[in-house]
């Protein structure tokens, strides 16, 4: 077969500048990652020798090179004609005899080896002689479930045309590669039957932060063009791996259902494919079971340990055999290339009327105007510094991204090509809306904010936010633990990246008013439930369950794991529920369940709750979900922190409590956490060590029954002030008592951060951490330097 055809056993890393990147990594796989049990599918490359050799024979060079002499390269005005022109060129031509002969030859020995009905998918791989590591992803063609030789033969003239796609010409004058320098080489491989099943692609970080210590798989239905184009919204789970490798019982920390709306089949002509509408039952399915999810990340962590970097994996589940296969693997180029000592944050100031939301990519804002196009023929009408609406993009979309200062689809994950695009040219993106091309008008003013978490929303109008730099390089890290407070795990990876010892309180209310919505109680005694409306807003959300108690576990610990991932393996202290009585009522199904106090805030609320007859049901729930997070996902960097415990007495039954429930004190190294908000929290706080091995200082509830005054009241907020002497006096004996105890005491709220001197007293009395909001964090991180000096001097 001479140097036309190199065989995947043939090619290693080695040969990218003879085989293009793809075909390369395909063959270093199959060469040595199958010995670990790795299942790459046997193919062959057809090289850049060959393409050479095609041009040559073909008188081709000249015809090309003279065309691109013409290109406008300034506004590519004429780059359509161009190209098509080039195009023509290819589609004229024919394969030389000896390079058709080789093709033949390695395609029969695949028959050989896997019998004479096999289908090929054919992949374009572009190469550059003098730039071996120049990616030219998504910007070539490929071709799916090819069968016979002319068939395959028809599909490679195709992939050479590729080489010279409108988008694939401007990518690389964009770039400044020289197109005389450029070759193609194809990679033809085995076809997995994934139109029977599934397929999908891999992150081994998270694709939207950089975060590393989890492999992102997203799974749909059918071929995996759908997923890597955009089309479809697909399941995502997020695989935890220090506990991938630790081997505990379960390391998927969350898992998210996509619509996935199409599948994409083969054709029943025999060759090519069709889009399907997927069935509404295929659609409420995840398409992985959990150990296919797990066998996919061990895979990623192997591949991604081999090459040493962070990388992009697309693999195909064979519906015959029911085998799993990685199908590519490639270098994640964007978050891995990022400067992570430089933290730029994002805050909206402003709030407008909410039209649409979806997955939220890039944690920025931005405004502009919106334009409305349905393909890529329309880019003249996308002007500088608008907002690209759109149902979806492909690669047939990149010259014309770069204008845009935002994206918006209605269909496609985050890892379409969407949202990859986004992440590389640093803009604001919101990916899988649904509706957004028919809900946002066309020349409308919006602002898309993608800094509330993985959800990204599009507003009405021009909105304000700020825009805070900080270089943490020269960010001195304090000896006063620094912490964060954080609720919402969709904002844990990136917040994971700021400077930060831990997590010093994370509240479980909103976990439960936001992700499970449901009283916790409505979903213990289901059948007590009387209102029908309100069983049918339960039974929708709990579909996936059969049993509803474990929609709530389930639920819970996911949203837990994944901010005790985010910075495993520093602590983070969960503090359990803390509604007030109606708080919880406002939960579906919650008035039925809660009793109607005058004051809600003082009354039936924090520990009082857990061993009552009225709530302890639930709060069994609670503790399932924090010992399956510690026990069944490894996550035990958890401590477990109680809210408004009033007495010593009260103490003791919720530390009973706990242990009866598997939250033993002690036991795999858990710690108990107490909140010191009460009085008598302070003036018995020598006796509470005895329950608990760490306070958290809560500063507006103490505030609130030091003073006396409703913290809620717009009419006393002139008096709630957490610098009055008689709260400081308060929280500095606390602070004494537990130096006496030897207890660990931390700090959360604002005040450190707005008041350097408030910062100055908590130091002073050796406060030994102090948790601040994210966006509060490095302000008060300066503080606390600027203290701890200020001590030094004394």
């Amino acid at each position: 077969m001479g140097d036309y055809i190199k065989n995947f056993s043939e090619i290693d890393i080695q040969d990218i500048a003879i085989v293009g990147g793809k075909n390369a990594s395909l063959g270093e796989m199959f060469q040595k990652l199958t010995l670990k049990n790795v299942q790459v599918p046997d193919g062959f490359a057809i090289t850049s020798d060959a393409y050479w050799y095609y041009l040559e024979q073909q008188h081709l060079k000249e015809s090309i090179f003279d065309e691109l002499q013409g290109l406008d390269t300034k506004d590519f005005s004429n780059l359509k004609i161009i190209g098509a022109a080039i195009r023509k060129h290819f589609s004229i031509a024919s394969i030389p005899q000896a390079i058709r002969e080789a093709i033949q030859e390695a395609y029969a020995a695949l028959k050989n080896k896997y019998g004479t009905d096999i289908s090929l998918a054919i992949r374009s791989s572009a190469t550059a002689e003098d730039l071996p590591n120049a990616s030219f992803a998504g910007q070539q063609e490929s071709y799916l479930n090819v069968k016979g030789e002319e068939e395959l033969l028809a599909a490679c003239q195709k992939c050479y045309a590729s080489l010279f796609t409108d988008r694939a010409i401007k990518y690389r004058e964009d770039n400044g590669f020289d197109h005389k320098k450029v070759a193609l080489s194809i990679g033809v491989q085995l076809m997995v039957r994934s139109d029977l099943a599934c397929s999908g692609v891999n992150f081994t970080i998270d694709p939207d932060t950089g975060f590393d210590k989890v492999v992102l798989v997203s799974s749909i239905w059918g071929l995996g063009e759908n997923i890597v184009q955009g089309s479809v919204n697909p399941d995502e789970y997020f695989v935890f791996k220090p506990s991938l490798k630790k081997g505990v019982q379960q390391p998927i920390i969350s898992r998210k259902l996509g619509s996935k709306e199409k599948t994409m089949i083969y054709d029943d002509s025999g060759s090519g494919t069709v889009n399907l509408i997927t069935t509404i039952e295929k659609q409420e399915q995840f398409v992985l079971t959990d150990t296919e999810v797990v066998q996919l990340a061990k895979w990623s962590v192997i591949i991604e340990e081999h090459y040493g970097i962070p990388m992009d994996i697309e693999w195909a589940k064979d519906g015959l055999t029911k085998a799993l296969f990685i199908v590519q693997a490639r270098p994640e180029t964007v978050q891995s290339a990022k400067n992570k000592l430089e933290i730029t944050t994002y805050s909206l100031i402003e709030k407008g009327k909410e039209i649409t939301r979806g997955m939220g990519l890039g944690n920025k804002i931005t405004t502009g105007k919106a334009r409305i196009l349905h393909s890529p023929k329309e880019s003249d009408m996308l002007q500088q510094g608008e907002i690209l609406i759109t149902e979806k993009t492909d690669p047939d979309w990149d010259p014309i991204l770069k204008k845009a200062a935002g994206i918006i689809t209605d269909q496609g994950g985050r890892t379409s090509h969407a949202a990859i695009v986004a992440r590389e040219i640093g803009v604001a993106a919101i990916v899988g809306c649904v509706n957004a091309t028919k809900v946002i008008q066309d020349g409308q003013q919006i602002t898309i904010s993608c800094a509330e978490g993985t959800t990204g929303i599009a507003y009405d109008g021009n909105l304000k936010w700020t825009e805070t730099a900080v270089d943490i390089k020269d960010l001195k890290t304090p000896q006063t633990q620094a912490m964060l407070i954080l609720a919402d795990p969709e904002q844990a990876f990136k917040c994971s990246l700021y400077p930060n010892s831990g997590v010093g309180l994370m509240r479980l209310e909103f976990i439960i008013n936001n992700s499970i919505q449901i009283h916790p109680m409505a979903l213990r005694h289901f059948e007590w439930i009387k209102d029908v409306q309100v069983k049918q807003k339960i039974e929708k959300l709990t579909h996936h369950y059969p049993n509803k108690e474990d929609y709530f576990v389930h639920q819970l610990a996911e949203a837990v794991a994944t901010i005790a991932a985010a910075f495993y393996p520093k602590e983070v202290i969960v503090r359990t529920s803390d509604f007030k009585s109606n708080e919880y009522a406002n939960l579906i199904g919650g008035q039925q369940f809660e009793p109607v106090e005058s004051n809600p805030m003082i009354g039936f609320r924090g520990a009082s709750r857990y061993y009552h007859p009225k709530y302890k049901d639930a709060f069994e729930l609670e503790c399932r979900a924090l010992k399956m997070v510690r026990e069944e996902l490894g996550m035990e960097n958890i401590k477990v922190m109680i809210p408004f415990c009033r007495t010593l007495k009260e103490a003791h039954k919720v530390v009973q409590l706990l242990e009866n429930n598997g939250l033993k004190r002690g036991e795999n190294a858990l710690e108990l956490y107490m909140m010191i908000e009460i009085p008598n929290n302070v003036l018995l706080a020598e006796e509470f060590a005895h329950y608990f091995d760490g306070f958290s200082i809560g500063s507006n509830d103490l505030t609130q029954l030091t003073l006396g005054v409703d913290r809620d009241s717009e009419l006393l907020s002139d008096i709630f002030d957490v610098n009055d002497p008689g709260v400081k006096k308060m929280m500095a004996m606390v602070l004494s008592s537990a130096r006496k105890t030897k207890t660990k005491i931390g700090f959360c709220g604002q005040a450190p951060s707005d008041y350097p001197e408030f910062a100055q007293f908590l130091v002073e009395k050796g406060i030994d951490s102090i948790s601040f909001n994210p966006d509060a964090l490095i302000s008060g991180i300066k503080n606390i330097n600027t203290a701890e000096a200020n001590l030094e001097e004394l």
